[in-house]
């Protein structure tokens, strides 16, 4: 499997999830991957610390420009924890947690992430406007209610299974309630006027 196939899927998938959930600078967009399962292997079992830079970096490169923070899942041996970068964690007031992502507690994404992290630090739980799952990592739990899963036209990485998260404010009320003008692009409401 050659890198370059790997690197433009991710920029493919990454591109038309950023441009479908319309986050703003600031933001936060999580990965969850397993590069055993693009490899075409079990998760967890064929790490790879090579294809672990190239979808980290692939990614870093698209969402850097942006001003959007890059959060990568853990996997279950250090309870999912992610990496994100320390102004990330200070400015939503996540709990910074001690641990270090190794290539088999953590995975190669993470440990990438924890390597091209400017500041990087980990924490437990986030709440994501956005996310990328590349083979079934299950990333759910880190992307803020109302999730919307989004079908992209890569569905597929190496071997593995590609998901996707956005999300959307909640419409609360009852009858009487009026809600503004939804975007049919992205599903949410407009940004100049609209409720946040």
């Amino acid at each position: 499997m050659e890198l370059s196939d790997i690197q433009n899927r991710v920029k493919e998938a990454a591109r038309e999830l950023l441009e479908r959930s319309a986050l703003r600078p600031g933001e936060v967009f999580v990965l969850g991957a397993s590069t055993s399962e693009v490899l075409g292997f079990t998760i967890g079992k064929h790490s790879s610390e090579e294809v672990g830079e190239t979808i980290v970096t692939t990614l870093l490169d698209e969402l850097r420009p942006r001003g959007i923070f890059l959060a990568v899942q853990g996997c279950e041996h250090i309870n999912r924890a992610l990496v994100v970068e320390r102004a990330a964690a200070e400015k939503y007031g996540w709990e910074i947690v001690t641990v270090i992502p190794a290539l088999h507690a953590g995975g190669a994404c993470s440990l990438a992430a924890y390597r091209h992290g400017e500041d990087p630090v980990m924490v437990e739980h986030i709440t994501a406007k956005a996310g990328l799952d590349i083979g079934d990592t299950s990333i759910g739990m880190h992307i803020q209610f109302v999730q919307i899963p989004t079908r992209l036209k890569v569905k597929q990485i190496g071997h593995a299974h590609v998901t996707s998260l956005r999300s959307r404010p909640k419409l609360i009320g009852g009858p009487r309630a009026q809600y503004p003008e939804v975007d049919v692009k992205t599903g949410l409401p407009p940004r100049e006027g609209g409720c946040e």
